[in-house]
């Protein structure tokens, strides 16, 4: 039970407060409640029904959380599962996490918004606490900033509050739907798929097949229920939906009720209203807004955590620049990312200033996600591919659910001069920072010469005699090198121009650390190789996507392991405040690259890795990245020469005696 209580608080937030705007989408897209009828509520509902069913249902309950890297799920735990079919895969990967993290923009302002419109004209005794939307703007900029501000703080006790919230929110939500359901079972027959594909061609229904743009919004939560399996289990998730798409549906189908039941009345409703709140009877209205406040900063709270596990992940995949990672408690998985927090929040101000309303936000809403969907679609064919699925059982997987996410990307598409350009503008940013960080690795690497890497053997002889040359001073005891040790000892011929040339750097032990991300989340082993000698050491770290890079302390623990081994000799330490001290001294060299003018390369190849090299200083330094804020660190900067050299070669001239 406290399994499933949890599910409920860090799952299902998104999709939890959709009845909150898409039935009010729909009506209000259509024309309002003039230009409704019973033949197009029923149609609509079966449409929701029928779209939770098929979608989040069935392709990601079902079928996406089979594909699980070691119990973490989304769109970037598929990508490593499937990597390694073919290169392009990444892009799906990239397109797919900019979309989602662009939602996670979107989804705060949404959400809180709607709900404190909840509260607009509503006297309590014989006051009216909100009479504008100029005040519902302020109350909602006022939550969401303290949203973000408590999350440099960590959210462990909000946290445990978050599931008996949403249980009390969901069994609300079932409640008020099954008491107006209960008035007409009639409507049951929406059920049948014959309506929902009726009402597309129903001249009756004037948005056509572009309803569909406001009917996505029902499963809009259904990618974040995947990206949340690692933080609750497989298990808790096919427990708890059940109960969660039964309160759901009860939901929707009391709002299709209530909307029914005023086609004779004489009430007027402003092209605003919202039929989850007005169907609400008044003795409960209050509490009803008030927890479906509660369950909007949840469901905000689930996307702003998300995002910072989104971030994280896209790091340690080299699809973003390195960036300062908070670990504010010990509670597994929680983290906090500054410059993201502070981007999510600017982006939410400046959403909810730039469209001022809940309906205008909804144009923007929902487009994101359909494009995330379609990457997830592509990478979980791979995925079946990859697991032997039967060719003809992934083909239909491919074709029936790109099918119906293409229509729906359409049917969004539609809004774009309507919001939707918004959604486009982030997630296009996001997948620009994507693609110069890839990219611009892959070109440098493409145009560096094979003669600026060298051997680590091939100097391995000069390293042991400095290290016991005592005409040049002890620079360190163990002088390390962050750097990327390729399988045949080759690295960077700008790490022995540091130790050699610019000034002799003689150290007890040399240590050429790589930092390998697996694709497993919390992986941490490591090999060695010393060459044979006792002074140059090969370290290759394994870390988990999901493991914080303390170098430091990663380096401290295997240095005693091969002192213990006999692999490395003591270093005895004369001056210590630690008794018996048998390690020396370390200092970290980071080299920073600077593109040099002599670089001969195509102008957009230099655009691009200048662009990358902009992003890396404005960005996370490699001293934070690395843990290594407390370690003695020298950074020096190097020049990065790529393309092919033009060889200019000098003719001396004969000086003119008689002048």
């Amino acid at each position: 039970m406290a399994g499933l209580l949890i599910s409920m608080g860090v799952v299902y937030g998104d999709i939890g407060t959709s009845p909150l705007y898409v039935m009010k989408s729909i009506v209000g897209n259509n024309g309002g409640m003039n230009q409704i009828d019973q033949h197009f509520l029923l149609g609509s509902v079966s449409l929701i029904f029928w779209t939770l069913t098929l979608i989040t249902t069935v392709k990601y309950v079902l079928i996406a959380l089979r594909a699980d890297n070691n119990g973490e799920g989304g769109i970037f735990a598929l990508y490593t599962l499937v990597r390694k079919r073919a290169k392009w895969l990444v892009f799906p990967a990239m397109i797919g996490g900019a979309a989602l993290l662009a939602d996670g923009m979107l989804t705060p302002a949404v959400t809180v918004t709607t709900a404190i419109e909840g509260l607009k004209n509503l006297k309590i005794g014989n006051v009216t606490l909100i009479s504008s939307q100029d005040t519902v703007i302020v109350v909602t900029v006022i939550i969401i900033s303290i949203l973000f501000l408590i999350q440099r703080f960590g959210t462990e006790l909000i946290g445990k509050a978050f599931g008996p919230i949403m249980l009390v929110w969901f069994t609300f939500l079932g409640v008020i739907g099954l008491s107006y359901l209960v008035q007409d079972l009639s409507v049951l027959k929406a059920l049948n798929p014959y309506y929902a594909i009726e009402v597309l061609f129903n001249p009756d229904n004037h948005a056509g097949i572009f309803i569909l743009g406001s009917v996505f919004l029902a499963t809009t939560g259904a990618e974040a229920l995947y990206s949340d399996m690692g933080h609750v289990g497989r298990d808790n998730i096919y427990g708890s939906w059940p109960y969660i798409n039964l309160c759901l549906v009860l939901n929707y189908f009391g709002q299709i009720v209530w909307l029914n039941q005023q086609q004779g009345s004489h009430a007027q409703y402003g092209a605003d209203f919202n039929p989850f709140f007005e169907m609400m009877p008044g003795n409960v209205r209050l509490f009803g807004i008030a927890i479906a406040t509660l369950a909007a900063i949840i469901a905000s709270q689930a996307l702003i955590s998300g995002s910072y596990t989104l971030v994280a992940e896209a790091m340690k995949l080299k699809f973003l620049p390195r960036l300062h990672i908070v670990y504010p408690t010990n509670m597994k998985g929680q983290l906090y990312i500054p410059v993201v927090n502070m981007i999510l929040w600017g982006m939410c101000l400046v959403i909810i200033w730039h469209f001022q309303t809940s309906t205008a936000m909804e144009g923007a809403y929902g487009l994101a996600i359909t494009v995330t969907m379609l990457m997830t679609t592509i990478l979980l064919y791979q995925y079946l591919r990859f697991r032997k699925v039967p060719l003809l059982i992934s083909h239909l997987v491919l074709l029936f659910f790109g099918a119906i996410e293409t229509v729906f990307f359409i049917s969004s598409a539609a809004k774009f001069m309507h919001g939707g350009y918004m959604t486009a503008l982030i997630a296009t940013a996001i997948l620009l920072v994507m693609f110069i960080w890839q990219y611009g690795s892959q070109v440098q690497e493409a145009n560096s010469f094979r003669s600026e890497k060298v051997s680590i053997l091939s100097y391995k002889k000069q390293l042991e005699e400095l290290c016991y040359d005592n005409d040049f001073p002890t620079y360190a005891t163990n002088l390390v090198y962050m750097t990327q040790v390729e399988e045949d000892h080759f690295v960077p011929k700008t790490i022995f121009y540091s130790i050699l040339d610019k000034r002799p750097k003689r150290a007890h032990t040399y240590w050429f650390v790589t930092v390998n991300v697996t694709d497993e989340p919390y992986t941490a082993t490591y090999t060695t190789d010393t060459y044979g000698t006792k002074n140059v050491v090969n370290v290759q770290l394994y870390l988990g996507f999901r493991v914080e890079q303390r170098i430091n302390v990663f380096l401290r623990q295997i240095v005693a392991d091969m002192m213990r081994n006999g692999e490395l000799e003591e270093q005895p330490q004369k001056y210590t405040t630690m008794p018996d001290r048998n390690v020396g001294d370390w200092s970290f060299v980071l080299l920073n690259e600077e593109l040099s003018p002599e670089t001969r390369i195509r102008p957009m190849d230099k655009a691009l890795i200048q662009a990358r090299l902009f992003l890396k200083h404005i960005t996370e330094s490699p001293a934070k990245w690395f843990g290594l804020e407390y370690a003695d660190v020298v950074e020096e900067n190097v020049p990065l020469i790529l393309g092919k050299e033009p060889q200019v070669r000098l003719t001396r001239r004969e000086t003119n005696q008689d002048s």
